[in-house]
């Protein structure tokens, strides 16, 4: 009789971002106030902390490889995905983009009202990875920078 294996538990630790630049991209996310970590990856990876699960940078064209996945062609505008920097309130929204863009990021859409009550804008790294800068009802941003959802 073979034992039943306990199902692991869930969870979200690291979102790798494919870079054509990592040097460009370090000095971004850099300049945006994450804080690096494991720095003796050089420029092979970049770890960053986020307040959550870890940023990760590592060239396009490799990650592909690792994933076994063909490195071209490259998505040249919307990747399917976004990342989302969650805020306290509405002027820390208007405070993300104006800060972001003068990282370096591209503004993608100017902050607005949401339907949902929220209220959001987006702007995209170098490599057009697009970040959502949000306040959303039933998110709240604690001290912690950690996320936590209502119920």
């Amino acid at each position: 009789m073979s034992k039943e294996v306990p199902a692991p538990i869930p969870r979200l630790t690291v979102i790798t971002l494919g870079v054509s630049d990592i040097r460009a991209s370090i000095v971004f996310y850099d300049a945006l106030g994450f804080s690096r970590r494991l720095k003796a990856t050089g420029e092979a990876v970049a770890f960053y902390d986020t307040g959550g699960p870890v940023l990760a940078l590592f060239p396009w064209d490799l990650l592909a490889a690792d994933a076994s996945l063909p490195d071209e062609p490259r998505p040249t505008t919307f990747h399917g995905t976004t990342l989302a920097w969650n805020c306290r309130t509405r002027d820390e929204v208007d405070a993300v983009l104006a800060f972001a863009v003068g990282k370096g990021a591209r503004l993608l859409k100017a902050a607005c009202e949401t339907d949902y009550g929220g209220y959001r804008g987006y702007f995209a790294d170098p490599d057009g990875h697009a970040w959502e800068a949000v306040v959303a009802p039933g998110i709240e941003v604690g001290e912690d920078r950690r996320v936590h959802l209502a119920e």
